[in-house]
């Protein structure tokens, strides 16, 4: 199954090139706090202020995720 924004942070952690794709974005799942996220989406993540992802990074990363077939 590819990776998208509407799979669980604990896949797109787990995938090096995936990692790269949401913090061109502005998602960094290496930050040692993204292990309390890891069973909710990116999409359900970017929804929290702090992240700073608006509604058209999500997009764009969602695109970039799905182009990269992970």
């Amino acid at each position: 199954m590819a990776l998208t924004v509407d799979s669980k942070i604990k896949d797109l952690a787990a995938n090096p090139k995936a990692v790269e794709i949401c913090k061109k974005y502005g998602m960094d799942l290496t930050d040692k706090r993204i292990k309390m996220a890891f069973g909710i989406s990116a999409r359900k993540l970017a929804t929290f202020p702090a992240t700073g992802v608006n509604a058209e990074a999500l997009e764009k990363m969602n695109e970039e995720l799905v182009a990269a077939d992970l």
